[in-house]
Protein backbone atom coordinates (compact mmCIF):
# COMPACT_ATOMS: atom_id res chain seq x y z
CA UNK A 1 0.00 0.00 0.00
CA UNK A 2 1.44 3.43 -1.05
CA UNK A 3 0.11 7.04 0.40
CA UNK A 4 1.48 10.18 -2.15
CA UNK A 5 0.87 13.40 -0.99
CA UNK A 6 1.85 16.51 -3.19
CA UNK A 7 0.32 20.16 -3.46
CA UNK A 8 -2.22 19.06 -6.17
CA UNK A 9 -3.02 16.07 -5.23
CA UNK A 10 -3.74 13.47 -2.36
CA UNK A 11 -3.56 9.67 -3.60
CA UNK A 12 -4.50 6.00 -1.60
CA UNK A 13 -3.55 3.56 -3.49
CA UNK A 14 -3.47 -0.29 -3.19
CA UNK A 15 -0.60 -1.73 -5.47
CA UNK A 16 -3.29 -4.12 -7.58
CA UNK A 17 -3.56 -3.63 -11.23
CA UNK A 18 -7.18 -4.68 -11.28
CA UNK A 19 -8.22 -2.36 -8.29
CA UNK A 20 -11.55 -0.58 -8.19
CA UNK A 21 -10.67 3.18 -8.47
CA UNK A 22 -12.35 6.26 -7.09
CA UNK A 23 -12.10 9.53 -8.59
CA UNK A 24 -12.81 11.82 -5.23
CA UNK A 25 -14.00 15.71 -5.65
CA UNK A 26 -13.81 18.53 -2.90
CA UNK A 27 -16.22 21.40 -3.01
CA UNK A 28 -16.22 24.68 -4.21
CA UNK A 29 -13.70 26.99 -2.21
CA UNK A 30 -12.83 24.28 -0.52
CA UNK A 31 -9.91 21.69 -0.77
CA UNK A 32 -9.37 17.65 -0.21
CA UNK A 33 -9.03 18.07 3.13
CA UNK A 34 -12.63 17.95 3.44
CA UNK A 35 -12.72 14.86 1.87
CA UNK A 36 -9.63 13.47 3.16
CA UNK A 37 -10.96 10.99 5.91
CA UNK A 38 -13.23 9.47 3.10
CA UNK A 39 -10.62 8.58 1.21
CA UNK A 40 -8.58 7.41 3.70
CA UNK A 41 -12.11 4.98 4.81
CA UNK A 42 -11.96 4.48 0.78
CA UNK A 43 -8.85 3.28 0.72
CA UNK A 44 -8.84 1.07 3.93
CA UNK A 45 -11.88 -0.90 2.49
CA UNK A 46 -9.79 -1.88 -0.79
CA UNK A 47 -9.74 0.87 -3.18
CA UNK A 48 -7.94 3.15 -5.07
CA UNK A 49 -8.22 6.89 -4.67
CA UNK A 50 -7.14 9.96 -5.74
CA UNK A 51 -8.25 13.60 -4.69
CA UNK A 52 -7.29 16.32 -6.60
CA UNK A 53 -7.10 19.58 -5.81
CA UNK A 54 -8.98 21.81 -8.55
CA UNK A 55 -7.42 24.82 -10.00
CA UNK A 56 -7.97 28.53 -8.27
CA UNK A 57 -8.23 26.12 -4.75
CA UNK A 58 -5.83 26.22 -2.15
CA UNK A 59 -3.96 29.37 -2.78
CA UNK A 60 -5.85 32.43 -3.39
CA UNK A 61 -9.42 34.12 -3.88
CA UNK A 62 -7.72 35.77 -6.52
CA UNK A 63 -6.41 32.83 -8.73
CA UNK A 64 -10.18 31.51 -7.98
CA UNK A 65 -11.94 34.58 -9.46
CA UNK A 66 -9.74 33.79 -12.59
CA UNK A 67 -10.50 30.23 -13.30
CA UNK A 68 -13.07 29.10 -15.31
CA UNK A 69 -15.26 26.22 -14.41
CA UNK A 70 -14.36 23.71 -17.06
CA UNK A 71 -10.76 23.69 -15.73
CA UNK A 72 -12.35 22.71 -12.54
CA UNK A 73 -13.93 19.85 -14.21
CA UNK A 74 -10.61 19.28 -16.58
CA UNK A 75 -8.66 18.65 -13.32
CA UNK A 76 -11.33 16.22 -12.16
CA UNK A 77 -11.69 14.11 -15.74
CA UNK A 78 -7.84 14.07 -15.49
CA UNK A 79 -7.70 12.46 -12.17
CA UNK A 80 -10.87 9.95 -13.88
CA UNK A 81 -8.59 9.24 -16.71
CA UNK A 82 -4.95 8.07 -14.81
CA UNK A 83 -7.74 6.19 -12.85
CA UNK A 84 -8.97 4.53 -15.80
CA UNK A 85 -5.92 3.75 -17.20
CA UNK A 86 -4.29 1.98 -13.87
CA UNK A 87 -7.89 0.17 -12.91
CA UNK A 88 -9.81 -2.33 -14.59
CA UNK A 89 -13.46 -0.45 -13.24
CA UNK A 90 -13.51 3.92 -11.68
CA UNK A 91 -16.34 4.77 -9.46
CA UNK A 92 -17.20 8.75 -9.11
CA UNK A 93 -17.81 10.82 -5.47
CA UNK A 94 -18.13 14.07 -4.31
CA UNK A 95 -19.10 16.81 -1.63
CA UNK A 96 -20.82 19.49 -3.12
CA UNK A 97 -19.84 21.05 -5.94
CA UNK A 98 -17.82 18.02 -6.53
CA UNK A 99 -21.05 16.01 -6.68
CA UNK A 100 -21.78 18.51 -9.29
CA UNK A 101 -18.15 17.58 -11.19
CA UNK A 102 -18.89 13.53 -10.45
CA UNK A 103 -22.44 13.76 -12.29
CA UNK A 104 -21.27 15.81 -15.29
CA UNK A 105 -18.14 12.77 -15.44
CA UNK A 106 -20.83 10.31 -15.34
CA UNK A 107 -22.97 11.79 -17.85
CA UNK A 108 -19.76 11.51 -20.26
CA UNK A 109 -17.25 8.49 -19.14
CA UNK A 110 -18.55 4.93 -18.38
CA UNK A 111 -17.61 5.29 -14.33
CA UNK A 112 -19.21 1.65 -12.51
CA UNK A 113 -21.64 4.22 -9.71
CA UNK A 114 -21.44 7.69 -8.39
CA UNK A 115 -21.84 8.81 -4.86
CA UNK A 116 -22.58 12.28 -3.86
CA UNK A 117 -22.97 13.89 -0.96
CA UNK A 118 -24.71 17.23 -0.35
CA UNK A 119 -24.61 17.88 -3.91
CA UNK A 120 -24.83 21.05 -5.02
CA UNK A 121 -26.71 21.76 -8.69
CA UNK A 122 -28.74 24.78 -7.84
CA UNK A 123 -27.53 28.31 -6.45
CA UNK A 124 -29.98 29.11 -3.87
CA UNK A 125 -28.66 32.36 -3.66
CA UNK A 126 -31.44 34.50 -5.81
CA UNK A 127 -28.58 37.22 -6.16
CA UNK A 128 -26.99 34.57 -8.71
CA UNK A 129 -29.45 36.20 -11.28
CA UNK A 130 -27.49 39.01 -11.65
CA UNK A 131 -23.38 37.18 -11.08
CA UNK A 132 -22.83 38.11 -14.57
CA UNK A 133 -23.25 41.90 -13.73
CA UNK A 134 -22.07 41.87 -10.49
CA UNK A 135 -18.96 40.28 -10.87
CA UNK A 136 -17.48 43.72 -12.43
CA UNK A 137 -18.85 45.82 -9.61
CA UNK A 138 -18.89 43.19 -6.60
CA UNK A 139 -15.51 41.55 -5.74
CA UNK A 140 -16.74 39.15 -3.14
CA UNK A 141 -18.94 38.11 -0.92
CA UNK A 142 -19.00 35.95 2.70
CA UNK A 143 -18.90 32.47 1.83
CA UNK A 144 -20.15 29.65 4.53
CA UNK A 145 -17.11 28.19 5.74
CA UNK A 146 -16.83 25.07 7.69
CA UNK A 147 -20.79 24.15 7.97
CA UNK A 148 -20.05 21.66 10.81
CA UNK A 149 -21.62 20.65 13.28
CA UNK A 150 -19.03 18.81 14.94
CA UNK A 151 -16.66 20.81 17.08
CA UNK A 152 -13.08 20.89 16.20
CA UNK A 153 -13.26 19.78 12.53
CA UNK A 154 -11.82 22.50 9.89
CA UNK A 155 -12.41 21.74 5.85
CA UNK A 156 -10.31 24.18 4.48
CA UNK A 157 -11.00 26.65 1.79
CA UNK A 158 -11.20 30.42 1.88
CA UNK A 159 -14.19 32.02 4.06
CA UNK A 160 -14.40 34.40 1.14
CA UNK A 161 -16.26 34.02 -2.22
CA UNK A 162 -14.99 35.85 -5.62
CA UNK A 163 -17.79 36.68 -7.30
CA UNK A 164 -16.50 35.83 -11.04
CA UNK A 165 -16.11 32.18 -9.79
CA UNK A 166 -19.53 31.93 -8.01
CA UNK A 167 -20.34 32.68 -11.39
CA UNK A 168 -18.61 30.25 -12.95
CA UNK A 169 -20.40 28.45 -10.44
CA UNK A 170 -23.87 28.76 -11.65
CA UNK A 171 -22.41 28.33 -15.56
CA UNK A 172 -21.10 24.16 -14.18
CA UNK A 173 -24.44 23.32 -12.67
CA UNK A 174 -26.32 24.92 -15.68
CA UNK A 175 -24.20 22.59 -17.83
CA UNK A 176 -24.34 19.54 -15.53
CA UNK A 177 -28.34 19.57 -15.01
CA UNK A 178 -28.67 19.89 -18.87
CA UNK A 179 -25.89 16.56 -19.04
CA UNK A 180 -27.76 14.83 -16.59
CA UNK A 181 -30.00 12.68 -18.78
CA UNK A 182 -27.17 10.91 -20.52
CA UNK A 183 -25.87 9.26 -17.12
CA UNK A 184 -27.01 6.20 -16.22
CA UNK A 185 -24.56 4.75 -13.57
CA UNK A 186 -26.24 3.47 -9.99
CA UNK A 187 -26.70 6.66 -7.78
CA UNK A 188 -26.04 7.14 -4.32
CA UNK A 189 -27.04 10.39 -2.56
CA UNK A 190 -26.81 11.32 1.31
CA UNK A 191 -28.45 14.37 2.40
CA UNK A 192 -28.72 16.16 5.00
CA UNK A 193 -31.13 17.61 7.05
CA UNK A 194 -29.82 20.74 7.57
CA UNK A 195 -27.12 22.25 5.03
CA UNK A 196 -26.73 26.19 5.27
CA UNK A 197 -24.90 26.06 2.01
CA UNK A 198 -27.01 23.86 -0.31
CA UNK A 199 -30.04 25.39 1.10
CA UNK A 200 -33.16 23.97 -0.35
CA UNK A 201 -34.05 20.73 -1.96
CA UNK A 202 -33.83 22.07 -5.39
CA UNK A 203 -30.35 20.54 -6.16
CA UNK A 204 -32.08 17.07 -5.05
CA UNK A 205 -35.15 17.66 -6.81
CA UNK A 206 -32.91 18.24 -10.12
CA UNK A 207 -31.71 15.01 -9.89
CA UNK A 208 -34.12 12.65 -9.48
CA UNK A 209 -36.39 14.52 -12.01
CA UNK A 210 -33.23 14.46 -14.68
CA UNK A 211 -30.89 11.85 -14.11
CA UNK A 212 -31.02 9.45 -16.65
CA UNK A 213 -30.43 6.25 -14.44
CA UNK A 214 -32.65 4.76 -12.46
CA UNK A 215 -31.00 2.89 -9.42
CA UNK A 216 -31.39 6.52 -7.18
CA UNK A 217 -31.04 5.96 -3.39
CA UNK A 218 -31.36 8.84 -1.29
CA UNK A 219 -29.65 8.58 2.29
CA UNK A 220 -30.89 11.40 4.59
CA UNK A 221 -28.04 12.66 7.20
CA UNK A 222 -29.97 13.84 10.45
CA UNK A 223 -27.30 14.77 12.66
CA UNK A 224 -24.28 16.74 10.04
CA UNK A 225 -24.85 19.82 8.64
CA UNK A 226 -23.07 20.37 4.79
CA UNK A 227 -19.63 19.30 5.32
CA UNK A 228 -20.91 15.68 6.35
CA UNK A 229 -17.66 13.99 5.13
CA UNK A 230 -16.28 15.84 8.84
CA UNK A 231 -19.34 15.49 11.10
CA UNK A 232 -21.41 12.91 12.94
CA UNK A 233 -22.17 11.29 10.07
CA UNK A 234 -18.96 10.75 8.47
CA UNK A 235 -18.94 6.99 9.22
CA UNK A 236 -22.35 6.15 7.59
CA UNK A 237 -21.29 7.84 4.37
CA UNK A 238 -18.00 5.84 4.48
CA UNK A 239 -19.31 2.51 5.16
CA UNK A 240 -22.42 2.62 3.01
CA UNK A 241 -20.39 4.14 0.47
CA UNK A 242 -17.71 1.54 0.53
CA UNK A 243 -20.76 -1.04 0.07
CA UNK A 244 -22.23 0.15 -2.84
CA UNK A 245 -19.07 0.22 -4.55
CA UNK A 246 -18.57 -3.16 -3.67
CA UNK A 247 -22.12 -3.99 -4.82
CA UNK A 248 -21.94 -1.85 -8.23
CA UNK A 249 -18.37 -3.34 -9.27
CA UNK A 250 -18.26 -6.68 -7.51
CA UNK A 251 -14.90 -5.54 -5.69
CA UNK A 252 -13.56 -8.36 -3.33
CA UNK A 253 -15.13 -10.72 -5.03
CA UNK A 254 -11.88 -11.90 -6.83
CA UNK A 255 -9.92 -12.35 -3.82
CA UNK A 256 -12.66 -14.26 -1.60
CA UNK A 257 -13.24 -16.84 -5.07
CA UNK A 258 -9.37 -16.80 -4.99
CA UNK A 259 -9.18 -17.85 -1.47
CA UNK A 260 -12.23 -20.15 -1.52
CA UNK A 261 -10.14 -22.02 -4.56
CA UNK A 262 -7.30 -22.53 -2.00
CA UNK A 263 -9.35 -23.42 1.02
CA UNK A 264 -10.39 -26.12 -1.54
CA UNK A 265 -7.39 -27.12 -2.98
CA UNK A 266 -6.37 -27.81 1.05
CA UNK A 267 -9.32 -29.82 1.38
Amino acid sequence: MTEVRTARCIIHAMEAPSAVGVALCHGFTGEPTAVEPWADALRDAGFRVTVPLLPGHGTSIGDLARIPWRRWYDAYESAYLELARECDTVVAAGLSMGGALALRLAAHHPVAAVTVVNPALVVDDPRSRLSAVLRYVMKTVPGIHNDIKRSGQDEGGYELVPVAAAHQLKLLFRDTVTALPRASAPLLVFRSTVDRVVTSERSVEAITARYGGTDIRLVRLTDSYHVATLDNDAETIFTRSAAFFREMTGAGQHSSNAKAQGLGDLA
